[in-house]
């Protein structure tokens, strides 16, 4: 009897899970699967050596435990490699397979240095994107309606990009000044050296541990859309300006006051460990509980239909999406 599957086809972004954090580990397809490898002492002694990044050095029969962690790699959007971490070539190619994006990071997600594109640019969305950027009046009209979208309500009519820029940048210093009360944080500013991890305070830790979470998704969603992560229109001249533009909508919504209230915790429990880990667990947490990774792409689109000119007509021999959801916005940056 011939038993007819299903075609197979990529997760859609909104229905996946958010990130996933790995350190000190080695990433490779073993059986098919891929894993996360690391070893552990069995019998933990102040002379046993610590295993290298193979988990190798000084290893007996017996002496380590092998340690395997399974990681359903089609339903994540977004992995981020930590210090520690090694990725064989078959394990980034089944990432990409999959449009799973793999992100390198520093100590607590805070310092990126290199992504891996989980699917590919649309020509006609990337020009799209460009004509936008490249024009003043229609750049001003998608920063005024991430303005909107941020804070409630359309900004004041006459105003530069750079006076709506200055006008953000207050209202969000406010911001954090309120929530610091409201949780009862000591707070000064916003202040961190991305070169100095432990130079920074609690609650400056845990914010950078709680955006980085919310760019690593975020630049899956634009990239997994079609769009480029470099064209931004707040913040422009960086890898990621466009990731930080659709970020910062609902950064204080989602990350921030996760952010606050583990620094709370920290401060009355007077800690004086790292807070990294409960972060990312509250994030991972608040992204499933308000759904943003279904919200995310529907998000870009809206606020880039603000410039009020169509998507460019594809030209004939474009490369077209590995997949479409029907009915509605799918991750369509996808090639074949």
């Amino acid at each position: 009897m011939n038993v007819h599957l299903p075609e197979l086809g990529a997760i859609p972004m909104k229905d996946r899970l958010s990130i996933v954090f790995i350190e000190k580990s080695r990433i490779d397809v073993l059986d098919g699967a891929f894993v996360s490898v690391r070893y552990e002492a069995r019998v933990p002694h102040p002379t046993t050596p610590e295993p290298d990044d193979d988990g190798l050095r000084g290893r007996t029969d017996g002496e380590w435990q092998e340690i395997r962690t399974h990681i359903p790699l089609g339903g994540v959007a977004c992995l981020m490699l930590e210090p520690g971490t090694r990725i064989s070539h078959r394990a980034v190619q089944l990432a990409a397979a999959v449009g799973t994006l793999l992100v390198w990071v520093g100590e607590g997600g805070v310092r990126l240095y290199s992504s891996g594109q989980p699917g590919g640019a649309r020509s006609d969305k990337l020009l799209w994107q460009a004509a936008l950027a490249l024009d003043d009046a229609l750049r001003l009209k998608v920063v005024r309606k991430m303005y909107e979208l941020r804070f409630g309500e359309r900004p004041p009519e006459r105003r530069s990009i750079e006076q709506l820029r200055g006008m953000e940048g207050a209202r969000v210093r406010k911001m954090y000044q309120l929530l610091a009360q409201q949780y009862r944080v000591p707070w000064k500013a916003r202040d961190y050296d991305v070169d100095d991890w432990n130079a920074g305070d609690v609650p400056n830790k845990c914010l950078s541990a709680a955006t980085s979470c919310l760019y690593g998704i975020t630049e899956a969603a634009v990239l997994a859309a079609g769009y480029a992560p470099a064209i931004g229109f707040i913040h422009t001249g960086k890898p990621l300006s466009f990731v930080y533009d659709v970020a910062d909508i609902v950064k204080f919504e989602t990350v921030v006051p996760v952010a606050f209230r583990v620094a709370a915790q920290w401060h009355r429990q007077a800690r004086h460990d790292s807070p990294e880990r409960t972060v990312r667990l509250a994030c991972r947490d608040v992204f499933r509980e308000s759904k943003i990774l279904a919200r995310l792409i529907p998000l870009i689109e809206d606020v880039l239909a603000a410039g009020e000119i169509p998507l460019p007509t594809a030209a004939p021999e474009q490369v077209l999406p590995a997949f479409y959801e029907k009915g509605g916005l799918g991750d369509d940056g996808h090639r074949r």
